[in-house]
């Protein structure tokens, strides 16, 4: 059987994985992660889940099955990734108010010979903010290493008015889609401990 590893420092990916019952090793890999000139942002999340997934392939060697995953919001098609100081986290968070963005999450397995990739995007309608409002959430410190400078499984759930689509896959892996690759390589489901 082989292995899989997660190519990911995330918590949320990590706690995912575990509540499909998957086994896995965590071995971050470091890849520049910024968008190409004229990139969208379904090609952007795409290429870096890909890259990922290769340089753990790359580390891991021999019969390993390598997951790399990358989230990412937007909107208008203009991406949001991670804000780099309270002012840029506002701006987001501003820009999100009272209208509908996209979530779009990548996966990418990896094994030698193979590699498969899949996006799905989630369509996320906020509440109208207000500045005081989006300052208070950053000084929580949740927002600060998000796409889109909020967790929808945190403290920032209560700016989602509606979601439509996987909300696994807002939290950072889209369980169904993920399920199906890992099968394809023939990563069991549902282990016990």
């Amino acid at each position: 059987m082989p292995h899989l590893i997660l190519a990911s420092a995330s918590p949320r990916r990590r706690e995912l994985l575990e509540q499909i019952g998957v086994h896995f090793d965590c071995r971050p890999v470091d890849i520049c992660e910024d968008p190409l000139q004229q990139e969208s942002a379904r090609e952007y999340v795409t290429r870096l889940a890909q890259e990922k997934a290769l340089a753990g392939l790359e580390q891991a060697g021999g019969d390993s099955v390598v997951l790399g995953s990358d989230t990412t919001v937007a909107i208008d098609d203009h991406i949001l990734a991670k804000p780099a100081n309270e002012d840029e986290a506002v701006a987001m968070l501003m820009q999100l108010s009272s209208r509908r963005h996209q979530v779009l999450t990548a996966v990418a397995l990896a094994a030698e010979g193979k590699v498969e990739v899949c996006c799905v995007e989630t369509d996320v309608e906020f509440i109208e903010l207000d500045d005081a409002r989006c300052r208070q959430y950053w000084r929580t410190g949740e927002s600060c290493d998000k796409a889109g400078a909020y967790g929808i499984q945190g403290l920032g759930a209560v700016f989602v008015k509606s979601i439509n689509g996987s909300y696994s896959a807002v939290v950072g892996l889209p369980l169904m889609e993920t399920a199906a690759m890992l099968q394809k390589f023939d990563i069991p489901l549902w282990q016990p401990n």
